[in-house]
């Protein structure tokens, strides 16, 4: 069974990308699972307070679940041409203590979705989760892109998605991004060359 994590970079009641999310987790092939996380509870990340308290329990368990998957998905939207600051904040967070970030991202193999109501998808935001994943020593998945544009005519009122090629698309990232996931690391390796 292969396992993803997955989390929605928006706080959004009416989220596009909570809305993607979900249709990703509709999306599973059979032999998988989407674990649904949300980064709602997390406090805005602060050293003092992590000195003082620690690392919140909400964290500590997402932190662990994204430790024993397969892989994790990031499902981002564009905020001014960047990654949104709740979605930094959450990684901020997973990535404390530094002792910490082998466990949870080395080597961890990561997809990166996202839904804008502009026409340019979320490439900008996830272009810039680049460096971010870098340092962590995770693994992006480059076998596919999904960056979805004029979202508002994507979903409709409920958050599910209208238009059949993203729906399609999307089967087939998720598809694609479970498989390189649950390859071992010598079989993700050769994928990526």
């Amino acid at each position: 069974m292969t396992t993803i994590v997955g989390f929605s970079g928006s706080l959004r009641q009416g989220s596009y990308n909570t809305a993607l999310l979900r249709a990703a987790l509709a999306a599973m092939p059979p032999g998988s699972r989407l674990d649904v996380s949300s980064i709602a509870p997390f406090p805005l990340y602060n050293g003092d307070d992590e000195a003082t308290h620690g690392v919140p329990a909400a964290v500590a368990a997402l932190k662990d679940a994204i430790a024993a998957a397969d892989g994790l998905l990031i499902v981002t939207p564009e905020y001014n041409n960047s990654i949104p600051g709740v979605a930094k904040n959450a990684i901020d967070w997973l990535s404390r203590p530094v002792a910490d970030i082998p466990r949870v991202f080395a080597g961890k193999r990561v997809a990166l979705i996202g839904a804008s109501p502009g026409g340019f998808g979320t490439i900008l935001s996830q272009n810039a989760w680049l460096p971010v994943l870098r340092t962590l020593g995770a693994e992006l998945w480059t076998g596919g892109r999904l960056m979805v544009s004029r979202a508002g005519k994507v979903f409709d009122a409920q958050g599910a998605i209208v238009d059949q090629t993203v729906s399609d698309s999307l089967r087939v990232f998720i598809q694609g991004f479970v498989a390189y996931a649950g390859r071992t690391q010598g079989q993700a390796g050769d994928e990526q060359k």
